[in-house]
């Protein structure tokens, strides 16, 4: 979906009671129902450690790899309840003429344009976090469907937890073989990992650094697994000298 840029004026956390009476009862009575009975029943999703979840007491942040569409937006909803989930994305879901309204009720927080929006941003996150919320961060931020890996990110989304000095978690999604329907696409498993906590005897951007690599570790590690079954064969484009090359029978 297509970036555009944000409204100046767009609201990150309204405080209209009518409009969060709305989306309680959207988020509670619709989504979560409904994202439960379709991830069961297309993906037959497992929670493995969710208690861990639990056992926290107020918010978290949750970091997660990017391999699913429908699956990626409910996997923090189902894991974290009955904490209501938001959710760091692109600013193109805010942007669509329908999305736009309802994206925001369902929990979505749009990355911010400008420098004013990005205080907002910041300050937005900190109040859900300050809530009880878990607040759902993708750092790939792009989508490789079904892929069995995890590709490098910076640690740069990690700044919120460390100057909140909230708990971290990491969910790591695998895959695994149907016994039947097996020219379907495979079942889906969820594995929760942490928390862990920023060091706050680092300096800011090593405390970010080292909570990005024991996130990054456990998602590599679990992802491993050899139970982790591929649907789709990635493989990484010639470089374009290599191209090159081949174009001229080199």
């Amino acid at each position: 979906m297509k970036d555009k840029p944000l409204p100046e004026n767009y609201t990150f956390v309204r405080k209209n009671p009518l409009w969060r009476l709305l989306s309680l009862l959207i988020y509670y009575v619709l989504a979560v129902p409904l994202g439960w009975v379709i991830d069961k029943a297309l993906y037959g999703v497992r929670v493995h450690n969710r208690k861990a979840l639990r056992e926290v007491k107020g918010g978290f942040f949750l970091y997660a790899h990017h391999t699913q569409s429908f699956h990626d937006t409910y996997a923090p909803i189902l894991a974290a309840f009955p904490r209501r989930n938001y959710v760091v994305g692109s600013r193109g879901a805010v942007s669509n003429q329908l999305l736009g309204a309802l994206v925001p009720l369902l929990g979505g927080v749009p990355l911010p344009g400008n420098l004013h929006q990005f205080r907002q941003f910041m300050d937005a996150l900190g109040e859900r976090y300050r809530q009880g919320a878990c607040v759902t961060i993708y750092p790939e931020a792009h989508i490789w469907p079904y892929y069995t890996g995890v590709r490098p990110f910076p640690a740069a989304s990690f700044g919120y937890p460390v100057q909140a000095g909230a708990p971290v978690f990491a969910m790591a999604t695998t895959y695994r073989k149907r016994r039947v329907f097996k020219n379907c696409p495979p079942l889906i498993a969820v594995t929760i990992g942490g928390p862990f906590w920023p060091d706050k005897t680092l300096p800011e951007h090593q405390a970010r650094q080292k909570l990005r690599d024991e996130v990054y570790d456990f998602l590599k590690e679990t992802t491993g697994s050899a139970e982790n079954v591929a649907w789709y064969e990635y493989k990484k484009a010639p470089s374009k000298d290599a191209a090159e090359e081949t174009k001229n029978g080199v």
